[in-house]
């Protein structure tokens, strides 16, 4: 048989049993059912039941204004269902994300109280009191906002890092671009202006060849009209070389023949004696045309020597000319290998030039690293922003931040409460917390104590008194109907009799609050102070309420 418990059926509940008679596992049956976990420190197979090991179940039903929930928890098998109105909850992906939807979206809070896992407030350390009142005023978002804020500075500091990083290494090969490229044209100027150097020495030297050869041509043309003659002389030498030959020939035969009259007296033809006068007639005769012939040979060699002369002033003028005509030759060679070398030059020039549209890829390259540049520029700028705003809010989100201030609203408010429900306990006191939640107590006479200075029961006064605050400050920071309270042998602690009707006083005046009370010591004390009460038994060993 299941064991049902009504947990709003009387305002103030007191649950006693012997020990081990399932008391407390009233705590651990709505921890599992709600949470999924156990509320002693035991691990979860322990719940189970070691005599049938099998079919753990917990059903939890409860309504928030006029809606009705019931949570459905098991173990072998394994379960968890939320029915809403009596229909069940759509389950997300994970069963973490429907119990966060239980916890977040639902129960909204829970106060459960218990000696086998509750530590007092004033025996935490200062780091724990922050985080239980943080917890309790719902800012721990804020530290868990400031750890998040701190992977957030921590990845924009790598990144950062990294961006800058990259506008460094851009840099230098933007560097190294800029200052090839600034080579290569240096290098073309360089290259471009000593072929116009080489070129304006070609052409000077073309210039020179060209002015040479107008002036071999000019004097080649001189020459020529120098000499323009030529053939006349020439012919006219002819005619004077033939004459004189003719007159050679005319004088010997006249010499002959007047050497012929001188030495012979009878003709060798005939045989008959020349005549004396006649031989004398013939050989003056002859001897007139042989002296006027030598007079013409003399002027023809005088005239032909002038023509010699001539003629070789002729030749001496064509030597003259073919030199020149050499000379023009060579200029010719020489002004087309000038022009030839030239029109290569240029075409060195033009190639040169022509790597501009071959650097045009190292321009594009560098024009690519430029806007990369200005990329990581705008990156780094958003980072940086990025920084300064997480440094504003890393200021806000440190404990001297916002919720510092937060805090320090509610400290007052924490000790009025404190002190209210330790003068309700009849420990009076003035109870202090400051900012840093270190205690300053004051008795009467305005002695200043510590917590560890007290008795156990006035420290346990003093508890009970915080758990209280706590309950008061939540239901005010949250707006939330905490509305069930269950103390775990609270009571069967160091409480005196007057602390114990005062706690109870308290308990009974709580209203709109279900308080179940578990004890083992006090349920004769405890059982006519509370207005029901529950006995656990055990019988052949299951628990069960006792009739």
């Amino acid at each position: 048989m299941p064991t049902v418990i009504q947990l709003d059926r009387s305002p103030s509940t007191v649950i006693t049993g012997e020990n081990g008679a399932g008391k407390s596992t009233i705590l651990d049956a709505l921890t599992f059912g709600l949470f999924g976990k156990p509320f002693r420190k035991i691990n979860k197979p322990q719940l189970m039941n070691t005599i049938n090991d099998k079919d753990l179940v917990v059903d939890i039903e409860f309504s928030i204004g006029k809606t009705e929930y019931l949570v459905k928890r098991g173990m072998k098998p394994y379960y968890f269902e939320i029915y809403k109105n009596g229909k069940m909850l759509d389950q997300p992906g994970s069963v973490r994300e429907y119990q966060l939807q239980l916890e977040n979206q639902i129960l909204k809070l829970i106060v459960i109280l218990g000696n086998a896992s509750f530590t007092p407030f004033m025996q935490l350390s200062t780091r724990d009191r922050r985080e239980v009142i943080e917890d309790l005023l719902d800012i721990q978002i804020f530290s868990t906002m400031n750890t998040l804020l701190r992977d957030r500075v921590s990845d924009n500091k790598r990144s950062l890092s990294e961006v800058s990083y990259s506008i460094d290494l851009i840099q230098e090969k933007i560097e190294v671009q800029e200052q090839y490229l600034k080579k290569v044209k240096n290098d073309a100027v360089k290259q471009i202006n000593d072929l116009k150097d080489e070129i304006g020495g070609y052409r000077d030297s073309h210039e020179s060849a060209g002015s040479l050869y107008s002036t071999l041509t000019a004097e080649v043309d001189t020459l020529l009209q120098s000499i323009s003659s030529k053939n006349k002389v020439e012919k006219k030498s002819r005619k004077v070389d033939d004459l004189l030959s003719k007159l050679k020939d005319k004088s010997a035969k006249a010499t002959k023949r007047v050497n012929f009259y001188e030495k012979n007296d009878n003709c060798p033809t005939c045989e008959q004696v020349i005549d004396l006068e006649l031989k004398h007639q013939k050989i003056k005769k002859t001897a007139d045309v042989l002296d006027k012939t030598k007079t013409a040979i003399s002027e023809l060699n005088d005239e032909c020597s002038a023509l010699n002369e001539e003629m070789h002033r002729i030749n001496n003028v064509q030597h003259q000319i073919q030199d020149a005509q050499n000379k023009i030759r060579d200029c010719n060679t020489q002004m087309e290998l000038y022009s030839k070398t030239i029109s290569s030059l240029e075409g060195k020039i033009e190639e040169v030039k022509s790597q501009d549209s071959v650097d045009s890829d190292s321009e594009s390259k560098l024009s690519s690293m430029n806007s990369d540049l200005n990329t990581y520029k705008d990156k780094k700028k958003v980072l940086v922003e990025s920084r300064e705003v997480y440094e504003i809010a890393n200021a806000m989100l440190k404990d001297g931040g916002i919720k510092s201030k937060i805090i320090k609203q509610y400290v007052p408010i924490i000790n009025k409460l404190v002190n209210k429900y330790l003068s309700a306990l009849d420990f009076f006191v003035n109870f202090e917390l400051d900012e840093e939640f270190n205690e300053v107590i004051k008795s009467r006479h305005r002695d200043e104590f510590s917590y560890a200075s007290f008795s156990e029961g006035e420290k346990t006064r003093i508890d009970i008194a915080l758990l209280l605050t706590w309950r008061a400050i939540a239901k005010l920071k949250n707006s939330t109907n905490t509305n069930l309270l269950i103390l775990d042998e609270v009571f069967d602690n160091s409480l005196d009799l007057t602390g114990t009707d005062e706690l109870t006083k308290l308990l009974n005046d709580m209203s709109d609050t279900n308080v179940f009370i578990i004890t083992h010591t006090k349920g004769d004390v405890l059982t006519d102070k509370f207005r029901s009460q529950i006995r656990f038994e055990k019988v052949k060993s299951f628990s069960r309420i006792a009739p």
